[in-house]
């Protein structure tokens, strides 16, 4: 059987998560919408539908990373290979 003492603690540890986790959503959720209201006064509507880059930068960059990424690991990918891996 739990004793009392260990009860009220339970109890106190739940008690104060659940408060803790209501109080850190509600936080975010002020941030979130500081955020956006901040965002929307100082976008344009033509800005909105606008992307940063466009499709081909995006999949040039893509591109570029692999092979970065290829070239880096390919002694540990070959090392890893010749053993069966």
């Amino acid at each position: 059987m739990i004793s009392v003492l260990a009860q009220e603690r339970l109890l106190g540890a739940a008690l104060g998560s659940v408060f803790t986790g209501i109080v850190v959503l509600e936080q975010r959720r002020r941030i979130y919408k500081s955020i956006s209201d901040t965002q929307s006064q100082f976008t344009t509507h033509s800005q909105m539908g606008e992307p940063i880059f466009e499709k081909r930068s995006r999949l040039d960059i893509a591109h570029l990373w692999n092979k970065a990424v290829d070239q880096t690991l390919r002694p540990v990918i070959e090392s890893l290979s010749s053993r069966g891996w």
